[in-house]
């Protein structure tokens, strides 16, 4: 019979320790609890754990100095560690250092559960090695940009430029753009992108969107009152400038983004592209066609 998986609970919260410690136990596991850093340590070099789970924030050693020191003394033990409410960025810190991955507090007791026997799975593997959003990014010098003081003409031109070198390509959803970086008048600042999207509601007239008399309804969907309108409006927008336009708020994400989080991020706030950065500094775009291709490289 398999041995039981060993797991060392640490938290100085003695109800959350002791409860999660029990159901863990139910479910098959064999647990241990500290209520300490200091604790933890001497438990792990008197009896070595599979995998830790330990809290970020306790009094005295915080969990950073914990996870360090334990993965001194038991480099292949692997350490999930617990953040509350808004502690993501020290959680990532944690996984620099070494832990193998991080809850919120409270956490769900089956999501814990698979994250230790992920943890014991993952073989000698302390971050399991995936691809981050620099690994599928499409690099700013590919993207097409242009200025925010030109018209729509023009940008349209730029964006028809990115899909005419891969006409007879494979690969045409995949590389051709569906929108362009805007910067400011010096080429120095983004200030915004001008989408597909931003193109055809910027192709409707105002009053669509305006409320209308009841009597007017069955003169606004007749044939006679769509007739040219298509072309007018088209050939007015393209006179207009890219700022006009243009959508401002633009999500980032970092380059060193792990995939999964980007795909979160996306779905969560229903976008379809975002600026990389590295630091400060703008290095790419990352859109839902390279999340895409990423999945179907997986899968097939």
């Amino acid at each position: 019979m398999r041995p039981k998986i060993k797991v060392l609970m640490v938290d100085d919260e003695d109800k959350f320790r002791e409860t999660s410690s029990k159901i863990l136990e139910r479910k098959g596991f064999q647990t241990t609890m500290a209520a300490n850093g200091e604790e933890a340590i001497r438990i792990i070099e008197k009896d070595p754990q599979d995998v830790v789970v330990l809290d970020i924030k306790m009094p005295g050693m915080d969990g950073h100095t914990v996870l360090s020191k334990l993965k001194s003394i038991a480099p292949d033990t692997r350490v999930i560690m617990l953040t509350g409410h808004g502690g993501q960025v020290s959680a990532k810190i944690s996984l620099e250092l070494g832990a193998f991955d991080y809850l919120n507090k409270p956490c769900d007791i089956d999501l814990l559960a698979t994250k230790i026997k992920n943890a014991v799975e993952s073989g000698n593997q302390n971050i399991r090695s995936e691809k981050q959003v620099r690994d599928i990014m499409i690099h700013i010098s590919d993207y097409t940009t242009i200025t925010e003081d030109k018209t729509i003409k023009e940008a349209i031109l730029h964006l028809m430029r990115s899909f005419d070198s891969v006409l007879s390509s494979s690969k045409l959803l995949k590389i051709g753009h569906r929108s362009i970086l805007v910067f400011d008048q010096k080429n120095e600042k983004l200030t915004g992108i001008l989408s597909i999207v931003d193109l055809i509601g910027a192709l409707r007239p105002a009053y669509l969107s305006m409320p209308k008399p009841s009597m007017a309804e069955s003169i606004q969907y007749s044939p006679m009152f769509w007739s040219g309108l298509f072309t007018s409006q088209a050939q007015s927008m393209g006179k207009m400038l890219v700022s006009d336009i243009m959508s401002e708020e633009i999500p980032y994400v970092q380059e060193d983004t792990n995939l999964m989080e980007l795909a979160d991020i996306m779905y969560q706030k229903q976008i379809r592209r975002m600026i990389v950065l590295s630091g400060r500094d703008i290095v790419g775009v990352v859109r839902e066609q390279e999340l895409f291709f990423e999945i179907a490289n997986t899968i097939i």
